[in-house]
């Protein structure tokens, strides 16, 4: 071994430029594995020591400054997605690489007659009719919308469009998902619909601002079904009713579903019912539908259906459609670098994906991330994977708390929930998923009572650290942003320095659920805190509660106390 060691040795000194390219590659594998690997973001509490100058609630235990460990975890462990620490993750492009990439004439054929191929197999339950013209500006299909970047599949679009009663099922990008009532575009050459879908090879997807429109065969039985139609409340007849809601048509058996049909082939999403008169239109600055009234004055029966009430000439009941408001959903990223970085700051599990939800709506700007959430990037949040210090976002989603992390930001949105319902929401995502649940054996396992011995100090810490070290700190309880999103909304866009458009707001009101939202109809049948926890809690949601006052802010909400 000795001899073979020295006779390289001897070998490399001769040859030095081939010991250096060995090096070199040795070190590139080296950091190949290295990037392939990421730092998890899994907030523990270690037994940090006691400083001085920490603000502690009367009588309570003091909860200290939480540290956030971070190690080489497996991507199955990682809560949050991975923390970026190098320029390597920056986006320099506008979109996904793959939209400036068109392919030659040759392969686009291929992927074509591919397509069809797959189309054939659809036949029974849908049928393709062509690859139709789109713009960003002026949607063909004008109905819902959802993206997703690695899984979409031409049989999942179809699905999801005929579950809500459209008619066309259109794919573009390969990724993205349009449904509809009517095609409202030109025709264009079948080459240009060119991309594989990402989640099927063997099918196309649409291409570059082209479309790949099927007309779904089983939805137009269901296309007259409204079961899913939003109710809105009563209403008082707007002053200019012509104006508010510009198109109308009297039916003498007048019924809610041919309103909301009516409206639906009209492209509104507001169906308003007036006695015999059906009016569709947009919630706008002449009929934001924040005023409601008692609900007695819209009970008039309808002609059509003795067993439905369909308002009166003077109070409107109104329904929402399955048309998606199109007015909020187009979003970019900042044509400039952004002046000062804005924190969207909240503890896990506080909402701040759907406040990031909410804020790119709002204002028209994609958000960023302190993260990298693989999953949110294909859901359609593409500012997740640039850099968070790239400024070309409007605000950064974190969850860091510590005074180096705080003071990186020039302002920041702090979003603070119920520490009850954040703690499980959070621990549903953990081990559940963005939209899943928990299992039954996390909850009566030994995973939830370290959970909550870890993460509730972090609660109230978190809320501390902004309060302590957060320059131009505006305060946003989740409670209040559900109950009145148009106000909280023009507070937390006027931090941003976007001037607030009124009926881009009314817009949002509509469209507020987003991609993220978990189902209320899983619920748990037993109260999972014990009362060591409960009392625990309890002392730090009032620790928070001193602190906003001390700082002349309203404290928590109400409803933080029940318990």
């Amino acid at each position: 071994m000795a001899k073979l060691l020295v006779k390289l040795q001897r070998y490399f000194r001769r040859k030095p430029v081939r010991f250096f390219t060995l090096l070199a590659l040795y070190l590139a594998a080296g950091s190949l594995v290295f990037l392939h690997s990421g730092f998890a973001g899994e907030p523990t509490v270690p037994g940090s020591q006691r400083s001085s100058g920490a603000s502690e609630g009367p009588g309570l235990p003091y909860l200290g400054v939480m540290q956030l460990s971070r190690g080489f975890k497996t991507a199955a462990t990682m809560p949050e997605g991975r923390r970026r620490h190098g320029p390597w993750f920056k986006s320099t492009s506008k979109e996904p690489a793959e939209r400036g990439k068109t392919g030659d004439y040759s392969s686009s054929r291929s992927q074509v007659l591919r397509g069809r191929s797959g189309r054939e197999k659809e036949e029974d339950r849908a049928r393709y009719i062509g690859c139709y013209v789109d713009n960003t500006h002026w949607r063909t299909l004008r109905g819902v919308s959802f993206f997703d970047y690695k899984k979409m599949t031409v049989f999942r679009c179809q699905d999801n469009c005929a579950e809500r009663g459209y008619l066309y099922a259109g794919l573009e990008f390969g990724a993205e998902c349009y449904c509809g009532h009517k095609v409202q575009a030109s025709n264009a050459s079948e080459s240009e619909c060119n991309m594989e879908c990402k989640g099927e090879r063997s099918n196309t997807c649409g291409g570059v601002n082209r479309l790949s429109i099927y007309r779904l065969e089983l939805a137009q039985e269901s296309a007259r079904r409204y079961g899913s139609a939003v109710f809105r409340g009563c209403f008082r007849r707007p002053d200019n009713v012509s104006i508010a809601l510009p198109v109308s048509q009297v039916m003498l058996n007048m019924s809610v579903d041919k309103c909301v049909d009516f409206c639906t082939e009209k492209e509104y999403p507001l169906s308003a019912l007036a006695g015999t008169a059906c009016c569709c239109g947009f919630p706008t600055t002449l009929f934001t539908l924040h005023e409601r009234e008692d609900e007695q004055l819209c009970a008039q029966k309808c002609t059509g259906e003795e067993f439905e009430s369909c308002g009166t000439a003077e109070y409107l009941l109104v329904y929402q459609t399955q048309v998606q408001d199109n007015r909020c959903m187009d979003r970019r990223f900042l044509p400039t670098r952004a002046k000062q970085l804005v924190a969207l700051a909240s503890f896990p599990g506080a909402g701040n994906t759907w406040a990031r939800h909410l804020i790119e709506l709002a204002t028209g700007f994609y958000t960023g991330s302190y993260y990298f959430d693989g999953s949110l990037y294909n859901k359609g949040f593409k500012g997740e994977r640039d850099h968070w210090r790239s400024g070309r976002t409007i605000c950064i989603k974190t969850h860091e708390s510590g005074q180096k992390e705080i003071e990186s930001f020039d302002a920041a949105i702090l979003l603070i929930r119920n520490p009850y319902k954040a703690l499980m929401a959070e621990f549903n995502r953990k081990y559940g998923g963005h939209i899943g649940f928990a299992a039954h054996a996390h909850w009566k396992g030994k995973e939830w009572p370290e959970f909550v011995a870890n993460y509730a100090p972090w609660w109230a810490t978190h809320t501390l650290d902004w309060l302590r070290y957060g320059k131009k700190v505006l305060v946003v309880h989740f409670e209040d942003l559900k109950r009145d999103l148009f106000m909280q909304l023009q507070r937390m866009v006027g931090l941003l320095g976007i001037a607030a458009c009124e009926d881009r707001l009314l817009c949002v009101e509509g469209q507020k659920d987003g991609n993220f939202k978990r189902s209320g109809l899983r619920k748990l049948e037993y109260d999972p805190y014990t009362p060591e926890m409960r009392k625990m809690i309890s002392g730090y949601i009032k620790t928070v509660d001193t602190a906003l006052k001390l700082r002349n802010l309203s404290g928590v909400p109400d409803d933080y106390y029940p318990r």
